[in-house]
């Protein structure tokens, strides 16, 4: 059994009975060198080990599995702490969890703020351009920082993102003696070359100002994302069409997508910005759209959960991890091997969108869902969209060119 012992936010810990007593006999006691003080003086026989790089702790466990062992957690182990990454790695009865007073939550206690009702995000050992997905007008945010991510860092992200007056309080080594809680505006924090802070500290951002620089809600413009060409311009999935395909995908908890042919991104990365526990791997070969899809994975902070794989279908999704859903936006002409080795790999109740403009695409999807049983559910739609637009002072309406979508639904055949 492994007991995870979560110490509170405090220079002495404070234990539950059934904590102390985990921890009093046990014989490993893993943590970090100011965890092991916070409990030192509990610490009489135990072997203490500093918590080591994660690739290495599977192993010390393994190692060590036959002794009662604690591992050392700051706050609560389940809440942005190591206990998701023990669960993941270990199975569940062999773990025992014992919580404390987060940081989080002590921050918002000390500053009068109802946990509900901010955002907490972490940014420890993550991108800190993560931020730009969670920053929203007047929707505060509560910050989990590292070394990457300093109340500097963070300033520069609000400052980009169109809200100048924000300000970012900073709670410094919470429940020691030398806590401090101190507010600075953007501009403080910005010229403030003589500004440091503890490594023990959260930053709570309210974010003020017009905005506007990043989307609040689904339905980017397309003028926002880099295309190698001006404004607006080079955009093969459009902000109509896309929306379409992000509604028959319906991005969920856990989904691993495959968006093929994924250009320079526009339904990755906005399926990946409003859905951050989705994994999204998008395939490209062209060389000018793999830069723009960097590029603008990058500018929405979406980092963390698109993998960008460069190369051409079929032939590299053999190297891709599963997925329960597929977009096929794009296939060079190889569009109905696309299909059958993405449909043969979906498991049932998997989703494949796929999406036509030229009339050889529109008949071949048409015949591969004709070669369905009819135990297959298959969706299609027609989009047209015309925009206003102004000529010689009048108004009249372009049409672009229409898409097909095919959404199909897989059930296995008992």
């Amino acid at each position: 059994m492994i007991d995870v012992i979560g110490l509170g936010v405090t220079d002495r810990a404070l234990l539950s009975s059934a904590a102390q007593a985990a921890l009093e006999n046990s014989a490993l006691v893993i943590g970090s060198a100011r965890q092991l003080a916070v409990v030192g003086h509990i610490l009489t026989k135990q072997q203490q080990v500093n918590l080591p790089p994660l690739a290495e702790l599977s192993q010390l466990l393994e190692e060590n599995k036959s002794l009662a062992t604690v591992i050392l957690a700051s706050g609560d182990p389940l809440h942005y702490g190591i206990g998701r990454w023990l669960m993941n790695k270990l199975a569940a009865e062999v773990l025992n969890f014992h919580p404390a007073v987060s940081s989080m939550q002590a921050a918002c206690h000390l500053l009068g703020v109802s946990l509900q009702d901010v955002e907490v995000l972490s940014l420890h050992g993550r991108p800190v351009e993560k931020i730009r997905s969670a920053l929203k007008v007047k929707s505060p945010l509560l910050v989990l920082t590292d070394k990457n991510s300093q109340p500097q860092r963070l300033a520069q992200e609000c400052l980009a993102a169109g809200f100048a007056q924000t300000t970012i309080t900073v709670v410094e080594k919470i429940g020691y003696p030398q806590q401090t809680v101190r507010q600075f505006s953007l501009d403080e924090l910005l010229n403030g070359a003589e500004l440091s802070f503890d490594a023990l500290h959260v930053s709570y951002i309210e974010p003020q100002g017009l905005g506007g620089i990043l989307p609040e809600f689904p339905g980017f413009e397309d003028q926002l994302f880099s295309t190698g060409m001006e404004q607006g311009k080079g955009m093969i999935t459009k902000r109509e069409v896309r929306l379409a395909i992000l509604s028959m995908l319906q991005p969920s908890h856990s989904d691993v997508i495959w968006d093929i042919g994924a250009g320079c991104g526009s339904v990755t990365i906005e399926l990946a910005y409003w859905q951050k526990n989705a994994k999204v791997y998008a395939l490209e070969h062209h060389p000018q759209r793999l830069s723009c899809l960097h590029e603008n994975r990058e500018k929405f902070g979406v980092s963390e959960n698109v993998s960008i794989i460069a190369g051409r279908a079929p032939q590299q999704l053999s190297i891709l991890p599963a997925a329960n859903k597929v977009f096929i936006g794009g296939s060079d002409g190889e569009l109905l091997s696309i299909l059958i080795s993405s449909w043969q790999q979906l498991p049932e109740n998997g989703l494949l969108v796929a999406s036509a403009v030229t009339e050889n695409t529109k008949f071949q999807l048409q015949q591969f869902a004709e070669q369905l049983s009819e135990h297959q559910q298959v969706e299609t739609l027609q989009i047209a969209v015309s925009k206003g637009t102004r000529l010689a002072g009048q108004l009249l309406y372009k049409p672009n060119l229409s898409v097909t979508l095919y959404k199909f639904t897989k059930h296995d055949v008992k």
